[in-house]
Order: structure tokens, then C-alpha cells, then sequence
């Protein structure tokens, strides 16, 4: 084990974010230039767009929850979640190089639809990251002891991956999203791949849960309850997170027309780059400065719920006066607060609910509660979209699902104890 593990330094939670970073840079690209690729380079309506889409929860559905309850069982090559990294992230980059070059395989696969060669390539490409995803989320409580140390360690997951998708978008903005294609290639195996060899994984995963020790019985009753809320609650925030993520791209075409001339190829993928550059700045930005300080006075769940009323008032403030680049911009960073906490929070408030040595299944579980959403997304919201005559559709669906959001995580109840560790954690470790 190296020292920095043991001592659990920041240069160690570096190195444990990394491979999350690689999964997330990967997302990050997809955001970037799937629908960007899917209209302007191969004509796709906004409905075949959503059916792209939808091939990504699907594979979610079955990648995370399957793997995840394999790796809580597995041990192989040094590890329980290094082969899913590694596995992963190597199908991840073949699918990204695979991305730009649809159009090719199409040429050399004439008999196939493009639609159908798009969906496959998707469909890999998400699964290959839904393979990854589990496990680098749960190698984190894995290694960590709960309380402070587990949300530090995720805050700094997200600080770090966050930096990187901003680095995406930016690379996208400037250079445009081929390049942005061809360089997560690089970066997504060698941040898949090198780090988890360096991180040494424990052999036997004690439950280190204070709730489980004490009155177990009565816990469990109780933690299904708040585990049903917390799936719930995060299922709303997808909802709308993914229905700006997927459908974005349709609000600029209709809104974004200087001088009533349509924006041109490159100007909307810049407009989208833009866009989702300044939301994961403050995305990166917030939870280890903010929201990690903040969760220690008033408690990781006030945190959160306060993030996401946050974000469906910037995503009201979108559909009253963002028709201006520079106003969408502006609340696009809003909605970032609350993005933030999305990335970050739930993942340290769920995963000290259950037993550690199920880590895996339930964190397959909660991904339940985000590709649900966008397979719901991408198959229905789409035609309500297309069919719409105003694109601020898009952004109403959003504020809605995020106030309902916010309203079911106020009812999630903190327990005293986890509250504690927060403020004492570094007593307790």
C-alpha cells in the first residue's frame, strides 16, 4: 500500500479520482458531440436523436447493476472493482474512436442503417462506461472510512473529474469536437487504466456503519424507507438533468438566430460547448470548497435539497429571459450549483445507508434512479419536444422535475450520527 493511501493525503484522493475522471471525461465527450454529430453530420430529427440516446440507460440498466453485484463478489487481478476499471475503460476508448468515424463504418456497412450503426456505437460506448462507473464510485467507499473522509472523498472525485469535463468543453469551444473526440481516446485509458494498479483494495469489506452496529433491525427498516426516497429524489433530478443534456441543441436552433439566420454547424456546437463548460466549472468548483464546508454546518441532505431549488430557479430564469447567449450563460451557472451538488452529495448520503460489503449492488441500484430517467427521457420526452411549437419546453420539463426533486430530498431524513462524523470526523479517524 502506498504511504499517501495510508496516511489518506490529497494526492492520494487525487489518485483515487481518477478513474471516475476517465468515466466522466467519456460522458463529458458524449454530451459534447452526440447530438451535435447525430444533426449536423448525419440529419437526424430530434426524435431519432432521443433514440440514440435512449441505447445509453439501457445499457446502464444492465452494465452497473450487474456489475456491481459481481464486484462485491469478485477478486481478480489484485482487485474487486480494478478489472471493471480496466475493462471499461479500454472498450470506453475504443468506442470514442469509433464515434467520429460513423459515417465510415456506414460506407463500409452499406446495408445498415446509420441510425442503427449510431445506436450500437452508443450503446457501447455507454456501456463500456456504465462497466466503469460502479466501480470507481464504490472503490472510493471502499478505501475510505465513513463520515468526513468518505464525503471528501467523493467531493474530490467530483472536483477533479469536474476540472476535466470543463477541460472537455473548453477543447470542444476552441478546437471543435473532433479533436475533443480524439484526445479523450488518450486520456480515458491511461486514467482508466494505470491508476487502479497503484490503489491496493481491501481484501474483506468491513461494515464500518455505525447505523448497522446499533438496533441493526430497526436501521434496515428505517434505511429502506430513506433509501426509496433517495432513489426517488435523484430520478427527478435526471429527469431534468437529461432533458438539457439531450435536447439543448433544439432551444438554440429556435432561440439563438442572430440577424434570423440559423446558426451555422460550428456555431452550435461552440454555443454547446459554452454552454456546458460554465456549468461544470461551477460544477467542479463548489463541492470541495462549498459544499463539503456547508454539509458540516446544516448537513450533507439540507445541502443538496438547497442546491437543487438552486437549480430549477436558474432553469426558470432560462425560459424567462435566456434567449440571449450571454443571459444563458450566466444561468447556466446557476443551474451549476446544482449540478455540483447532484455529482457529489447523494453518492457520500447513500452509500453510509448500507452495508459496505453490498456496495456494489445498491450502488447499481441507485443507478437505477438515473438511467430510468433518461431511457424516460430520450424514448418519451422527445416527440413532446419536437412536436412543441416553443423550445422552452425543454427548460419548463427541467425546473418542474428539479422542484419536485428538491422537495422529496427535504423529506430525507440525516441521521444524528452521520450529521456528527461530519464535524468530527477527523477526531473519529
Amino acid at each position: 500500500m502506498l504511504e499517501i493511501q495510508k496516511k489518506l493525503t490529497n494526492s492520494f484522493y487525487v489518485l483515487l479520482s481518477l478513474p471516475a475522471t476517465a468515466m466522466g471525461f467519456a460522458l463529458s465527450v458524449q454530451i459534447a458531440s452526440l447530438s451535435w454529430l447525430m444533426t449536423t453530420q448525419y440529419n437526424l430529427d430530434i426524435e431519432s436523436v432521443g433514440y440514440v440516446w435512449a441505447s445509453g440507460p439501457l445499457a446502464g440498466i444492465i452494465g452497473q447493476l450487474v456489475v456491481g453485484v459481481v464486484s462485491d463478489k469478485v477478486w481478480l487481478w489484485g482487485g474487486r472493482r480494478r478489472p471493471f476499471i480496466l475493462i471499461g475503460g479500454i472498450l470506453a476508448s475504443l468506442m470514442l474512436l469509433a464515434l467520429p468515424n460513423i459515417g465510415k463504418l456506414s460506407n463500409i456497412l452499406n446495408f445498415i442503417d446509420i441510425l442503427w450503426i449510431a445506436i450500437v456505437i452508443a450503446l457501447i460506448l455507454d456501456l463500456s462506461i456504465n462497466i466503469s462507473f460502479n466501480p470507481t464510485r464504490a472503490i472510493i467507499a471502499d478505501v475510505t472510512p465513513a463520515g468526513e473522509q468518505r464525503t471528501k472523498g467523493y467531493t474530490w472525485m467530483q472536483t477533479i473529474s469536474g476540472m476535466f469535463g470543463v477541460l472537455a468543453y473548453l477543447i470542444s469551444v476552441a478546437w471543435g469536437n473532433y479533436l475533443l473526440i480524439y484526445l479523450s481516446v488518450f486520456l480515458v485509458f491511461v486514467f482508466s487504466f494505470i491508476p487502479p494498479f497503484f490503489i491496493k483494495e481491501p481484501i474483506a469489506l468491513e461494515d464500518n456503519n455505525i447505523q448497522a452496529d446499533e438496533h441493526r433491525n430497526k436501521a434496515n427498516r428505517t434505511q429502506i424507507k430513506t433509501l426509496f426516497q433517495i432513489y426517488l429524489a435523484h430520478a427527478f433530478t435526471w429527469l431534468g438533468v437529461q432533458t438539457m443534456f439531450v435536447f439543448v441543441f433544439a432551444y438554440f436552433k429556435q432561440k439563438m438566430n442572430p440577424f434570423d439566420a440559423p446558426l451555422s454547424d460550428a456555431a452550435l456546437g461552440q454555443m454547446i460547448g459554452i454552454s456546458f463548460a460554465v456549468l461544470n466549472t461551477v460544477g467542479f468548483l463548489l463541492p470541495s470548497v462549498v459544499l463539503e464546508p456547508l454539509s458540516r454546518k446544516i448537513g450533507r441532505v439540507n445541502t443538496h435539497s438547497l442546491a437543487l431549488v438552486v437549480m430549477a430557479l436558474g432553469y426558470l430564469a432560462i425560459v424567462f429571459f435566456g434567449a440571449s447567449p450571454s443571459l444563458f450563460y450566466l444561468f447556466m451557472a446557476v443551474v451549476g450549483i446544482g449540478w455540483a451538488a447532484t455529482v457529489s452529495l447523494p453518492f457520500a448520503i447513500m452509500s453510509e445507508k448500507i452495508d459496505k460489503n453490498k456496495m456494489g449492488l445498491f450502488m447499481g441500484i441507485f443507478n437505477l434512479s438515473v438511467v430510468l430517467p433518461q431511457l424516460a427521457v430520450s424514448l418519451f420526452f422527445g416527440k413532446i419536444i419536437e412536436n412543441a411549437s416553443d423550445k422552452s419546453i425543454i427548460f419548463v420539463i427541467c425546473a418542474i422535475t428539479l422542484a419536485i426533486s428538491s422537495l422529496i430530498w427535504f423529506s430525507v431524513k440525516e441521521d444524528k450520527t452521520n450529521t456528527t462524523s461530519l464535524s468530527t470526523g477527523t477526531e473519529r479517524h
